[in-house]
């Protein structure tokens, strides 16, 4: 093969060695051309839920792309659009009546932004501008979605692009009052000048699979709506059953003022994104005035073909057994990590519905360090799929994931210390 003019993302081409082409998947399973069948255990970064090429979501939309590819969303609109719209606004909480289509998390979190930010505009707050943010956070890599996230190694090139935070301190076991006391005083200070505050609920993803309280996140919440905060869930990742309910807000009793969900969303198929909003926001852009206008578009905005894969997804959601499945993958993990618990070079075991984490204890720790390359080696060697953040090893595996395939998830996880010597 000849070398490929690709550039891969999160890699270091000079030291990655070569890509491995996948050629079909199928449930929790990933085929290359020459047979080689590799266990999924991330969902393929985070976005497949009911497994690799569902037929049912497949057939929507291969269906779907005989009859309509593509449209401008401006000034038109579709049936899949208006079904997936009306299926969301079912499957969240009755404050939330507006849907925007976009095409990734990212672009979901700038529209999140923009919305909170236009509005406070609109309504003659324009000293409104400031936003909090969680320590270690992450979502995403657009401009925006970066200058909400944690400063680091990921951003530190462009920083000279983003814009100022405000930033909370990570709701660490037994000193979360630390971090609500942080949001409060931000509020108390600058009573006129919070516009939003932006969570990951429940878990934090890129920033380590860190893992919080649902009573922290309500709390978080409780104080945004004593000031007027706009509280801003970013469910990107942790959607779609990912923490063992639809939404994570959900075990908070949470009603975000807005929510952005991708990923799974069509079941990881193809990219899309929605951020919904209380009407709130939609009124605030509304009028005669061409200016109040929430100015925010993709060429791929609602793609006919991305609304069907997501409403047959929903319609899975709604005849499958899949809070059975997760159920199942969730107590798989729970026994499984009990079992690691005794060894001591694995710490803080974790674990949030399907999502389960853990630290292998090395002397370097830090994201840059030679431990996940080596780990990542040593999996792929076992022909599983899992990519370390850092020391930080997690499994969150498709749903169609047996007791099977957990089994020798683990058993690779078993051995990595091992493989460091450790």
């Amino acid at each position: 093969m000849t070398q490929s003019p690709i550039w891969h993302p999160f890699t270091q081409h000079a030291i990655a060695g070569d890509m491995i082409p996948i050629e079909r998947g199928a449930g929790a399973y990933l085929y290359t051309p020459d047979g080689r069948r590799i266990l999924d255990g991330i969902s393929s970064w985070w976005v497949t839920t009911h497994g690799h090429a569902h037929p049912r979501i497949a057939r929507a939309i291969k269906a779907q792309a005989d009859k309509l590819d593509q449209v401008i969303f401006a000034g038109f609109t579709h049936e899949p659009a208006e079904t997936l719209a009306r299926a969301l606004i079912e499957l969240t909480p009755p404050q939330l009546t507006r849907v925007f289509f976009s095409d990734s998390g990212s672009t979901a979190v700038e529209v999140a932004l923009k919305m909170a930010l236009g509005t406070w505009h609109h309504e003659g707050a324009a000293t409104r501008t400031r936003v909090a943010v969680m320590e270690h956070s992450y979502h995403g890599d657009t401009i925006g979605a970066m200058s909400v996230g944690a400063r680091g190694v990921f951003n530190r090139p462009y920083a000279p692009l983003l814009f100022d935070v405000d930033v909370i301190p990570f709701p660490v076991a037994g000193r979360e009052q630390d971090t609500l006391d942080a949001l409060d005083a931000l509020c108390r200070a600058h009573p006129d000048g919070v516009a939003a505050l932006i969570v990951e609920p429940l878990v934090l993803g890129a920033g380590g699979m860190l893992m919080y309280r649902p009573e922290t996140l309500a709390d978080l919440k409780r104080i945004c709506e004593r000031f007027g905060v706009v509280f801003i869930a970013d469910e990107v990742m942790t959607g779609w059953g990912r923490t063992g309910t639809l939404f994570a807000c959900e075990q908070a009793g949470v009603a975000p003022d807005i929510l952005c969900t991708s990923k799974g969303l069509t079941g990881g198929f193809v990219p899309l994104a929605a951020t919904l909003c209380q009407e709130r926001f939609f009124s605030a852009h509304y009028g005669m005035e061409r200016a109040r206008m929430f100015f925010h578009s993709s060429s791929y905005t609602a793609n006919p073909v991305a609304c069907a894969a997501a409403v047959a997804n929903i319609e899975i959601w709604r005849d499958e057994p899949v809070m059975e499945r997760i159920a199942a993958i969730a107590a798989g993990h729970g026994a499984r990590l009990a079992v690691l618990a005794e060894d001591a070079r694995f710490e803080n075991l974790r674990q949030a519905g399907t999502i389960a984490a853990l630290d292998i204890r090395v002397r370097d720790e830090g994201y840059l360090s030679d431990v996940a390359p080596r780990l990542y080696r040593h999996f792929l060697e076992r022909d599983v799929l899992l990519r370390p953040l850092g020391n930080t090893v997690y499994v969150l595996p498709p749903y169609a994931a047996t007791e099977g395939d957990l089994d020798e998830i683990y058993a690779a996880i078993a051995a990595a210390p091992d493989v460091l010597g450790l």
